[in-house]
């Protein structure tokens, strides 16, 4: 069987295989027989410059769609970032005091954007904090936040 596929697959074979390859891409949308089937058609280019045998195209094949998809795994992802949920603070996060706070007492805060899904939070300091100062949040701890004057 080798020896027939040796002797009969020929350059165009690869470069139909690939074209095949990338009209099935067409149908499912994920990327990936992409870059499999830009593979095919570069075995077959390269099989027409230099003659080289089946075992050594298959390989060059493998090795050239596994590259494309790690390629495609690590530059292609989407970088976009959800800011709605329960996950959308950070510690740059602005507001203003509602409440007065003193030295590790709690006031209310109201943040620019929500933190955690809420915009009125109650908070402590490690300073006294008045009414309409700008703070940011130093960290969260459960249903309470630490902030700071900035």
């Amino acid at each position: 069987m080798l020896d027939f596929l040796t002797q009969s697959l020929l350059w165009w074979h690869w470069i139909i295989l690939g074209l095949i390859i990338l009209t099935l891409e067409i149908f499912t949308g994920t990327f990936i027989m992409l870059g499999i089937g830009l593979s095919a058609i570069f075995v077959g280019i390269i099989d027409v410059l230099y003659p080289i045998s089946l075992e050594t195209e298959l390989i060059v094949w493998m090795f050239l769609s596994i590259l494309s998809i790690l390629i495609w795994f690590k530059y292609m992802k989407d970088q976009t970032t959800e800011t709605s949920g329960q996950s959308n603070y950070s510690l740059d996060t602005l507001g203003v005091v509602m409440e007065e706070i003193i030295i590790n007492g709690r006031g209310k805060v109201r943040f620019d954007t929500p933190v955690l899904g809420n915009s009125i939070w109650h908070a402590t300091a490690k300073e006294n904090l008045e009414k309409d100062s700008r703070i940011q949040i130093v960290t969260v701890k459960g249903q309470l936040i630490e902030v700071a004057s900035i």
